[in-house]
């Protein structure tokens, strides 16, 4: 398989996972994706994967996972800047009808945004003043299942505000998404920040979630969000 073709199947692995949290199998890619290839052909496909560290098979009979690497991958190859839906767009725009330059105000969009995104999101009106909602949607995913994870990612919600104090000055009002060691959430978990500017305050706008995330529809979110909040 060309590397072309090895990426289309990394950028269907992924979506795949995203979309069913169950590994994905070369039966199902067989069916759905390749008629014309066998799985045994696709099994192999996927060990050349695996050699380059992009998925893994969490046990001998299960299919494969993206592994951290493969999400970063992913992102940098398949993910562009990402269009907000005309369902969404409608949604938000209501919504921006009805809310004026406050606090209050943007805590209800930040709310919105969690609703829609079905992940956390954090509002840092400033580097130590952090408002953050959605939580129940970040623990209802099936990776923070396991108390030891749950209890890790509660200790950084906790200190959130430290957190942001430290990057606030390092994120732009370009869509920025870091994971792993780069996440100052926590390298089990992904988030998707950009700076805007409200008034002449300047303030921070992320979607947080596991690395399982839709990264394309999050970042059409917080791009219309950023618009949305720099024309309050």
């Amino acid at each position: 398989m060309t590397d072309n073709k090895n990426d289309n199947l990394l950028k269907i692995i992924v979506e795949e996972y995203i979309d069913s949290v169950s590994p994905v199998g070369s039966n199902l890619m067989v069916e759905k994706y390749f008629p014309e290839l066998s799985s045994a052909t696709i099994r192999n496909y996927m060990v050349e994967l695996e050699e380059r560290g992009l998925i893994y098979q969490p046990h001998t009979s299960a299919g494969r996972v993206p592994t951290l690497a493969g999400y970063q991958y992913y992102v940098e190859k398949f993910v562009s800047d990402g269009d907000i839906t005309a369902k969404n767009k409608k949604i938000f725009d209501s919504l921006s009808k009805k809310i004026k330059l406050d606090s209050e105000s943007i805590k209800l969009l930040a709310k919105l945004l969690a609703e829609l995104s079905e992940e956390a999101v954090l509002i840092g009106f400033a580097p130590t003043d952090v408002y953050y909602t959605g939580i129940s949607n970040l623990f209802r995913q099936p990776e923070f299942i396991e108390h030891q994870v749950v209890y890790s990612m509660s200790e950084i919600i906790d200190h959130l505000d430290e957190a942001i104090a430290k990057i606030f000055h390092q994120i732009d009002n370009n869509i920025q998404i870091l994971m792993g060691d780069d996440n100052p959430f926590g390298n089990g978990s992904s988030v998707i920040l950009v700076k805007y500017k409200a008034g002449k305050n300047y303030g921070l706008v992320g979607i947080f979630g596991p690395n399982r995330m839709d990264y394309q529809e999050n970042i059409g979110l917080i791009k219309y969000a950023q618009k949305l909040l720099e024309n309050l």
